[in-house]
């Protein structure tokens, strides 16, 4: 057997692959507050909020009642065809049960979806800022990630002339997310619009688009893409239950695609993972038919979160902040203060050194950029409390301002 000093040869996009900033950062912010620090944590992508009742008590009576086998590998029917209401009623799709598949979640979808979509040599375009996830999925399935960079000025969307440019013979997949993680952008109806326009000069080219937070939203009209205009024939629709309806830990996602792609997903989940839990399928059948009031309430909380974070940052001199529309986060561009010293005499080169002199030094954990393909900016959930929030601001602050 191989001594713990020697290397073990590991799979090379396994060893290539980069762990997740975010739960790195939160990692660290817990080892922190371990040792007794004060560390206000604004890094997780998590509702603090509980699982509404009604979701909960549905759980609760699928243990119950002993409903805790294996379902169909794709969901059960139920929760299919609640789904298939779900598109009918909020985005005027019309999707059969068969063409969904249910997952571990909303990120195992998309790396299905991926996986399924994106071959060796294929670019799977992505917009940034972007979720950490999107490009590690591509690295893992073969192909090669083609980033369109995107900021402040263009409210972090991308135009449909930058889609356009960056296109080439070899994108199979172009992502699409809003409302958006990191940045809580949404693309509005039109500009939608105008991407799938120019999609639909490609006939090879499919796209994802990542609708998780479409219910967490302020100012902005959700559209789901795949409702454009020759669109849902090459569109793979993933959403699930975590944001929305508080429900990170049930692990309960869906994607509807095309029959073909929905069969091929369908195909790795029976080797990989088979059906997501029984029991939250049981609460996620309970989340589509509720009462839509806890989710209105979460939001609207949401909503006096954003607007006074928004407020504070943007009275710091050298902070620049578009308003975002959806999600629970911000993304400050704060290029502004790269190059400063700490009063330890420390260099700011990027936004990783002022993520960890805010957390080392002020005990406030954010994300840096440099994860997100967005390196000006850095990314705060106000998933948190009031009191938090507050805490941190004046931290936060109180670090920028001792930056020469």
């Amino acid at each position: 057997m191989p001594s713990s000093s020697q290397s073990i040869r590991l799979n090379s996009r396994v060893a290539d692959m980069q762990p997740s900033a975010t739960l790195a950062m939160s990692a660290r912010a817990e080892e922190l507050r371990r040792e007794g620090r004060p560390v206000v944590a604004l890094s997780a992508g998590e509702p603090d909020f509980d699982t509404p009742d009604p979701i909960a008590r549905a759980g609760m009576e699928a243990i119950e009642n002993g409903f805790t086998h294996y379902t169909e590998n794709t969901g059960m029917m139920e929760l299919r065809e609640a789904i298939c209401e779900k598109f009918e009623r909020d985005n005027g799709l019309d999707y059969s049960p068969e063409q969904v598949v249910c997952s571990n979640g909303a990120k195992q979808s998309l790396a299905l979806a991926i996986h399924v979509l994106a071959d060796e040599g294929d670019e799977v375009l992505v917009p940034a800022p972007h979720w950490v996830s999107y490009p590690e999925m591509t690295r893992f399935a073969g192909a090669e990630p083609a980033i369109v960079s995107t900021g402040v000025e263009e409210q972090y969307r991308m135009s449909a002339e930058a889609l356009d440019a960056a296109l080439t013979e070899r994108t199979r997949v172009v992502v699409l997310c809003s409302p958006s993680n990191p940045t809580g952008s949404v693309y509005p109806p039109d500009e939608l619009a105008a991407l799938a326009e120019v999609i639909s000069d490609y006939d090879d080219v499919f796209v994802i688009s990542d609708e998780i937070y479409e219910h967490v939203r302020f100012d902005a009209e959700h559209r789901s893409f795949a409702s454009f205009p020759g669109m849902m024939e090459r569109t793979v629709t993933i959403n699930g239950f975590s944001k929305a309806y508080a429900m990170t830990g049930w692990r309960l996602g869906y994607m509807a695609a095309p029959q073909p792609v929905a069969d091929a997903a369908a195909k790795i989940q029976s080797q990989f993972t088979s059906a997501p839990s029984s029991i939250s399928q049981k609460a996620g059948v309970a989340a589509l038919n509720m009462d839509p009031a806890p989710v209105e309430e979460m939001v609207a909380a949401f909503r006096r979160r954003r607007d006074h974070v928004l407020e504070h940052l943007r009275s710091i001199d050298g902070v620049r902040c578009p308003t975002p529309e959806g999600a629970f986060y911000l993304y400050p561009d704060l290029s502004d203060f790269f190059g400063m010293t700490t009063p330890e005499g420390e260099t700011i080169e990027n936004s990783t050194d002022l993520c960890f002199y805010l957390l080392e030094e002020h005990d406030v954990a954010l994300v840096p950029g440099d994860a997100f393909n967005g390196p000006n900016g850095l990314r705060l959930s106000y998933a948190s409390s009031m009191e938090d929030l507050e805490t941190a601001l004046k931290r936060i602050e109180q670090g920028l301002l001792a930056l020469q």
